[in-house]
């Protein structure tokens, strides 16, 4: 199975959307929240190339982005190799 990190904060829509997906999937991920950990949020925007928003989301530590980047990856066929590697 896949290893599945997600940089979030508590009230964040788009990481409900992109844990919601996952789950559908059948995936299980870590939660990383960033939202009281300056430290954190820090190592986040450095391992993301620089974003800074949440969710960023990791797969065997390939950055694929935010929430929308993890759809746009599932509607091209990307995803699901990806959570079974």
């Amino acid at each position: 199975m896949a290893k599945i990190e997600i940089y979030v904060t508590p009230v964040c829509p788009y990481c409900v959307r992109a844990k919601a997906l996952l789950k559908k999937k059948g995936a299980g991920w870590t939660e990383i929240d960033v939202a009281d950990d300056d430290a954190v949020r820090e190592a986040m925007i450095e391992r993301a190339g620089g974003k800074r928003t949440v969710p960023q989301i990791f797969i065997n530590d390939q950055h694929i982005g935010g929430c929308d980047d993890l759809y746009a990856l599932d509607k091209a066929g990307g995803l699901d190799p990806l959570l079974s590697a």
